[in-house]
């Protein structure tokens, strides 16, 4: 070695605990990698929401069937609250005169308000509608107080209806054969939704006035002090909803057809 030549010594690296950026790379790489159980630079896993794992395997099945139970419960309630409590409460006057009145038997007074109705010239025919095959026309006569002339002229009566869907069927057929645009419904005042919906399915187009009946016995007022009167309400709600469901699947598949139906090429479009 020739003299005064300087000789590179080796360094020693620091044995103590390292600081900076290559002491926190390590780190990082060995919280993310080593303990982490993935190999160095691999992103982690997402794990799955707590409130999607509730709902998993066979226990999150029950625990699914079993709060969509009870969510559907809780909707029926404020349902049937908010049904039974827009009930009419009071007799009231159609709105306006219409081209025919149909009344729905099963119910106090209804054909005597129909009769009323027709006395006063707040229509130009009635339909009795669901009357018993076994009952008379002068047994009909008895049941209204004032308009009894009118069941030779003014009356027409169907005896075929057996149900709610019935009587919106024949009622359907009898307003298109006489032409009406527009038709007062008579029937009580629990059972008017329900009416409503059904001759709203089955004759899309015409005018209908509701004229709901209050019969005395049902005390819509104070329902719940009531246990007659609830269950009245209660069943007449379940078998309205269905009713709604055929109104609202009826309307669905008229739209539908409507918004597919091509003009003719001849017509000039609006």
């Amino acid at each position: 070695m020739l003299r005064g030549a300087r000789v590179p010594y080796a360094t020693k690296t620091p044995q103590g605990p390292q600081t900076g950026p290559e002491r926190m790379v390590s780190n990082e790489d060995e919280i993310g990698g080593h303990e982490a159980g993935r190999e160095p630079g691999r992103e982690p896993a997402q794990e799955r929401p707590r409130h999607f794992r509730r709902f998993g395997g066979l226990t999150g099945g029950v625990r699914l069937l079993f709060d969509g139970t009870i969510l559907l419960l809780v909707m029926l309630i404020i349902g049937f609250i908010v049904f039974a409590n827009g009930v009419d409460r009071e007799r009231r006057a159609p709105a306006h005169a219409a081209d025919g009145i149909t009344v729905l038997t099963g119910g106090v007074s209804r054909i005597d308000e129909a009769m009323k109705l027709l006395a006063q010239k707040r229509a130009k025919r009635v339909l009795i509608t669901g009357v018993n095959r076994g009952t008379t026309l002068a047994q009909l006569k008895t049941l209204a107080s004032e308009g009894d002339q009118y069941f030779s002229c003014c009356v027409d009566i169907d005896k075929q209806a057996r149900n709610t869907i019935d009587n919106a069927t024949e009622t359907a057929q009898w307003v298109t054969l006489n032409g009406y645009g527009s038709v007062i419904v008579v029937t009580s005042n629990y059972h008017m939704p329900r009416a409503l919906a059904e001759l709203e399915r089955a004759m899309p187009g015409v005018v209908l006035v509701p004229y709901p009946v209050v019969d005395n016995n049902v005390h819509v007022e104070r329902w719940w002090q009531f246990p007659g009167t609830t269950r009245l309400l209660l069943s007449e709600y379940l078998k309205y909803l269905p009713a709604l469901g055929r109104l609202w699947t009826t309307d669905l598949v008229r739209m539908t057809l409507r918004g597919t139906s091509v003009p003719p090429e001849d017509e000039p479009e609006p």
